[in-house]
């Protein structure tokens, strides 16, 4: 039995040093039109990596020829096909300038924009590649007008890349609030809107803007305060006109009738606003509990996905070797 298990061994490993000789000899090979079929087949075969190396190869031989064409274009591909983008997005780039009346190119562009979204960064990180990103897709999107095939493709691309520049601008506003820079959260926040008055985040944007000038005025000597609740005031009916059904509201009401207390406007008594002020914690905790539950189940949900995404790229990347 010890003897069979050996023999079985020893035959798998001769097979697997017969195929990988097989395609290092393909490798070395200065036969374009072997290399060219053995190409294709790797590739149908999804055996990226493989494919991309012989038309890798395939390129000098091919160089000038009728398949030259060809040949970049599916050395793009295979590298695209194995995830590895920066390769695939220079080789596309290159067949779109060798090669600019292709049939291929309408799809090498796609493609190479393509690359180039799926190697941006997350928003923490440097945004420069994603500018470069969003202009590429602009320009595609522009170049190909109504002939456009791939256009709900770009305009997804360009809506999570265009969030993702906004998450960043709102990250760095809030970031004064986190520290207890009201006065500079007030600014920092207005220049997002400043910059992009469509921002996704407008409405979180303005309701900090209220609270930042709310806590300011709170914080500030008695002599500035009244200017100080006043600019809150502003800022409260600025919200409120724009959003007057957000789940914020209830929070700037009471921070609104603090405000009027402060300025000797308040008609209520202390017990009211007290009240108003218990229930708004109440339903503040309740709706952030809420948030943790969602955002702990959707965190599970990305782990899980990213897990299966992972097993199934290493077991790609194995089929491809």
């Amino acid at each position: 039995m010890k003897r069979t298990s050996i023999i079985v061994t020893a035959l798998a490993l001769l097979a697997l040093s017969s195929c990988k000789g097989e395609f290092e000899a393909l490798l070395a090979s200065g036969d374009a039109d072997a290399k060219y079929q053995a190409a294709f087949r790797y590739f149908e075969n999804k055996k990226y990596n493989k494919a991309a190396q012989l038309f890798e190869s395939l390129s000098v031989l091919t160089s000038g020829t009728e398949r030259d064409d060809t040949v970049q274009y599916y050395w793009g591909l295979s590298n695209y096909k194995f995830k590895d983008y920066y390769t695939a997005e220079t080789n596309f780039t290159r067949h779109i300038e060798n090669f600019p009346l292709s049939p291929f190119t309408g799809e090498s562009r796609f493609l190479r924009i393509d690359c180039m979204y799926r190697s941006t960064l997350r928003y923490e990180l440097d945004q420069s590649r994603t500018y470069s990103a969003i202009a590429s897709i602009e320009q595609f999107m522009n170049d190909y007008g109504t002939h456009n095939t791939k256009k709900q493709e770009c305009l997804d691309m360009l809506a999570e890349l265009n969030g993702r520049l906004d998450r960043k601008a709102y990250e760095a506003a809030r970031l004064y609030y986190k520290m207890e820079d009201y006065k500079a959260s007030r600014v920092a926040f207005r220049n997002v809107l400043k910059d992009k008055a469509e921002n996704i985040y407008r409405e979180d944007i303005l309701y900090y803007i209220a609270m930042s000038s709310y806590k300011y005025a709170n914080l500030s000597v008695r002599s500035k305060q009244k200017d100080r609740y006043m600019t809150f005031v502003d800022d409260y009916f600025n919200f409120i006109g724009e959003i007057p059904e957000s789940p914020y509201r209830k929070e700037l009401d009471i921070m609104y009738k603090r405000a009027l207390k402060a300025l000797g406007r308040y008609s209520g008594t202390d017990a009211e606003l007290e009240a108003k002020s218990r229930e708004f914690e109440r339903t503040y905790r309740k709706i952030e509990s809420e948030k943790e539950k969602t955002a702990r189940k959707s965190a599970k949900e990305k782990a899980k996905a990213k897990k299966l995404e992972s097993k199934k790229n290493e077991t790609a990347a194995e089929k491809a070797e």
